[in-house]
């Protein structure tokens, strides 16, 4: 990693013109009226950071260059802006949030679908096309913001404010009742959140991944069954076998695309719903006939707001979900990206800030 040095507080940030991560300084940010200052406690690694540095076709762009890039932690307030929604925190307070900012959080799309979809058209995302959260400090909008329920550690719970949020809503909105089949692609650091979640609602799970290390942490999360897709020829049928005709819900959290076109197959035909959460590099096809013709459903479900987060991470703090974390230093960073592109890491990659 290259190092640039200003004053301040130490950050990653990414540079497009390069391809590459900086570690440098920078000065402290300070809130704005309805912002609040917070002193990361845990950043982590999301796919989608991974993303930044690979060619994509699913509208992935930089808005600011170089960016620090990072939009899941959580960590203790400092100060806050002087408007009335950031007055409802006081430092010390351990708090999480979401990364969408700059957009109204009124119009129907952020209340109903997506801050992405903003009727003003202004939404950024931090991490992204504004600076994120590999830093000491971050300065975030307080409407996206929570204290954290009883239970919940700033310096471990990052990975649920996108990881959890998003796993959870995967889940949940496949609308499955007790006792049907789940089954899970990626068992990594989204779908060992996942599995715990679908357990917690009382599905029964398979657990897909072509890494056996993603699989045993399946089987430690309350995977029923494991298959690695890549070395077993035969997982297809044996999924269909062991789940008595195909899964009521396949919840990809893979962003590869093969796995989608995988997907059919193991699930169960006229009734099950294949749910799309993670994105591929490219375009997703699927055979319009197998639509229209009732085969399987397919539905999407993203990586939360501010009205659905409170409720996936109240569940996580009352279910004891927890997410499977190893911690690194900011500067290594990019030996994270190493292994998370090398498909070697184990549940979510963190940095825990002193």
């Amino acid at each position: 990693m290259d190092c640039h040095l200003e004053r301040g507080a130490n950050r990653t940030r990414y540079d497009a013109r390069d391809n590459k991560l900086h570690l440098n300084e920078v000065p402290i940010p300070e809130p704005r009226e309805h912002e609040i200052l917070v002193k990361i406690a845990c950043a982590s690694l999301c796919h989608s950071d991974v993303m930044l540095f690979e060619p994509n076709e699913q509208g992935l762009i930089l808005g600011k260059n170089p960016v620090t890039i990072g939009h899941e932690a959580t960590g203790t307030v400092v100060r806050t802006g002087s408007g009335d929604v950031a007055s409802k925190f006081n430092p010390g307070d351990a708090v999480g949030f979401l990364c969408a900012v700059e957009c109204c959080f009124e119009c129907a799309q952020c209340k109903n679908v997506h801050n992405a979809w903003c009727a003003t058209g202004k939404t950024k995302m931090q991490g992204f096309t504004l600076d994120g959260y590999f830093q000491e400090y971050a300065v975030v909008d307080a409407r996206e913001t929570m204290v954290l329920p009883e239970g919940l550690d700033p310096k471990t719970a990052a990975p649920l404010f996108c990881a959890g949020v998003t796993a959870y809503h995967g889940v949940q909105d496949c609308e499955l009742q007790p006792g049907q089949w789940m089954a899970i692609v990626g068992c990594g650091g989204l779908g060992h959140l996942g599995i715990q979640y679908a357990k917690a609602m009382g599905y029964k799970v398979v657990g897909l991944d072509v890494a056996d290390q993603a699989l045993e942490e399946a089987k430690k999360c309350g995977a029923d069954h494991v298959f690695n897709s890549l070395s077993d020829p035969d997982w297809q049928r044996k999924v269909v076998e062991v789940t008595g005709g195909g899964a009521d819900a396949v919840v990809n959290f893979t962003a590869s695309k093969k796995s989608y076109d995988d997907a059919p197959a193991i699930i169960r035909t006229g009734l099950g719903l294949l749910m799309v959460v993670g994105i591929p590099r490219q375009p997703l096809q699927l055979n319009a006939l197998d639509i229209a013709l009732g085969r399987y459903r397919i539905k999407g479900s993203n990586n939360g707001t501010c009205y659905n987060m409170r409720p996936a991470i109240e569940f996580s703090a009352k279910h004891n979900i927890q997410p499977h974390i190893t911690a690194y230093k900011l500067e290594e960073l990019p030996k994270m990206i190493e292994l998370m592109n090398s498909h070697k890491a184990k549940g979510r990659m963190v940095v825990q800030f002193d």
